[in-house]
């Protein structure tokens, strides 16, 4: 009997480990059987390219690496944790919590993709690499935070890096550029693939924490109520 798998996603500081660790302390609050995941996996020998990727090590830019090289990256990271530290708690009937997944990739790579036919087929090729060929389960729930660029831009700018704990920000997050087409893209993403979008900020302000929290956990709550 396999578990849930509910995944947080959204571009870059737009409060996917605020909001993802308060889901997950609201869930086990009400099921033993909960635990939650980040990616990457920064702990994990399993992400040590894509700190790489990250650092510059491939290149100044994003656009250097291409979205199939990148994800790879991503992906391997992703397997070596699900195979090492919750499969068989998720088969067994556990619930996940995930801070970013298999979509992160769908969010930052695909922006890379000139579109048409050719995201098209990269999107296909994304979902046989990691939920057919690595095995990785499908999300039951995605919940796409949504905050503008111009305001998650002010927010980044005091946050540290994750990697290096030192305010100097990953290839990413110095390409304003870069951050706007994930964006955008992943809008797009959200609206194809059915994700359950939260809008983080309204009338030119970020919401509060704990109403953008009440409005994901009654969301995800009535998901999974529906899926069991």
């Amino acid at each position: 009997m396999k578990g849930k798998l509910i995944v947080i996603e959204g571009t870059d500081s737009c409060g996917k480990a605020t909001q993802s660790e308060k889901l997950y302390r609201a869930l086990k609050s009400q099921h033993e059987n909960v635990i939650k995941v980040s990616y990457p996996n920064y702990d994990s020998p399993s992400s040590s390219l894509v700190k790489m990727y990250l650092g510059g090590e491939f290149g100044d830019s994003p656009g250097d690496v291409n979205g199939y090289a990148a994800s790879l990256f991503f992906a391997v990271d992703r397997y070596a944790s699900y195979s090492k530290e919750w499969k068989d708690f998720y088969t067994g009937g556990g619930w996940i919590v995930a801070d970013r997944y298999t979509t992160a990739n769908m969010v930052h790579q695909a922006s890379k993709i000139a579109g048409g036919k050719e995201r098209k087929d990269f999107m296909e090729w994304l979902w046989d690499l990691e939920f057919v060929k690595l095995g990785l389960p499908v999300p039951d729930c995605v919940v796409f935070l949504d905050m503008p660029p111009q305001m998650s831009g002010r927010l980044m700018e005091d946050r540290n890096n994750k990697i290096t704990g030192q305010k100097e920000k990953d290839i990413h997050e110095n390409d304003k550029g870069y951050l706007k087409k994930s964006y955008e893209n992943a809008i797009e993403v959200a609206k194809e693939r059915g994700w359950i979008v939260i809008p983080c900020a309204e009338n030119g302000k970020v919401r509060g924490i704990d109403e953008i929290h009440r409005e994901i956990l009654a969301t995800v709550k009535k998901i999974i109520g529906e899926a069991e």
